[in-house]
């Protein structure tokens, strides 16, 4: 059987990198592989649908799961994880705690990104509801973000486009919003005296967090062309074997200290750390494995009305890959 030639876009991480440089393959599979941002996978996936393998947004994709249109299945490997205490800045002369932001108006660059879904859900823990405040949505750094899908937001939930100039970052310093929900850092933090984060100890917040919930927030998954999964029913689980040793890997080098492989001091103290808090599998995938994460992003996606319907875990991936044989 001849190989597929098959298009790959994720992005630049250490649990992909073995996978992009080859050292790990995919059975089956000549893989073409594209190293891209999270932004432009995300954009040109979901509007045109030009990979045939690649990394999603699981906001973005649980919309067009809940709508039923979704030009990809799931694969059950979360390429990113992030706490998302971080993701929320505020102007400290006006912002003090969660309750102060009610009423206010709060940038994003897209309402329905994944990192927006998990720090809404941060806010809802503080009893702010997303009715409570006005969104601005616009680029962070660069004007006219739109939304790369159509949504059909509750009536109670404002949003509204910043005005066609602005960028969100600026538009903080300049005090004509209260807060920004963003997964990049915005260029006036650390700059602008009163911008600062929400939370004082945003990791602290985030570790009592994780005790209390047992939810390591997941951010991204992998799709496979859905016709392409029609017509090979093996591949999806091929791409998830893939990921999977091509992570191990990336495990196995990091905690190799004989030469540390990443340009930060005491990482061999942090994995500790990580392995400590969120147990040795600390970065898994698979569906039964992240079973309560991907019901809490589920229950809160539909609570914010951006899932029309609440999407089980199930229907997420390719059923190949609910459950896999172990050795």
């Amino acid at each position: 059987m001849s190989k597929l030639t098959l298009s790959v876009a994720v992005g630049d991480y250490d649990r992909t990198r073995p996978l992009v440089d080859g050292r790990v393959l995919i059975d089956g599979v000549d893989a073409v592989c594209q190293v891209l941002s999270p932004e432009e996978i995300f954009f040109r996936a979901f509007r045109h649908a030009e990979f045939d393998v690649c990394e999603l947004s699981l906001s973005s994709f649980t919309v067009k799961t809940a709508q039923g249109n979704s030009p990809y299945v799931g694969v059950p490997a979360f390429l990113s994880r992030a706490f998302r205490h971080t993701a929320i800045y505020v102007r400290r002369d006006r912002i003090r705690s969660p309750a102060d932001l009610k009423g206010r108006r709060i940038g994003l660059p897209e309402y329905q990104l994944t990192a927006c879904v998990w720090a809404r859900a941060i806010l809802a823990d503080h009893g702010v509801a997303p009715s409570d405040v006005t969104w601005v949505r616009g680029g962070l750094e660069d004007p006219g973000r739109p939304e790369k899908i159509a949504l059909t937001l509750p009536s109670d939930v404002r949003l509204e486009a910043a005005p066609g100039d602005a960028t969100l970052s600026r538009m903080l310093a300049d005090g004509e919003i209260d807060a920004i929900v963003t997964p990049r850092r915005p260029s006036c933090h650390g700059v602008h005296p009163h911008v600062g984060w929400l939370f004082d100890d945003p990791r602290a917040q985030a570790m009592a967090d994780y005790r209390r919930t047992g939810v390591f927030p997941i951010m991204h998954l992998v799709g496979v062309r859905r016709t392409l999964a029609e017509a090979h029913p093996w591949l999806p689980v091929a791409v998830y074997k893939a990921l999977n040793r091509s992570k191990a890997l990336a495990l196995d080098l990091l905690a190799d200290t004989s030469a540390t492989k990443v340009t930060l001091p005491f990482v061999e103290e942090q994995l500790a750390a990580a392995r400590d808090l969120l147990g040795a599998d600390f970065w898994s995938y698979g569906l039964e494995e992240n079973r309560r994460t991907l019901d809490a992003f589920l229950a809160h996606h539909h609570a914010q009305g951006l899932s029309a319907r609440r999407v089980r875990p199930e229907e997420l991936f390719h059923p190949a890959t609910h459950e896999l044989m172990r050795v």
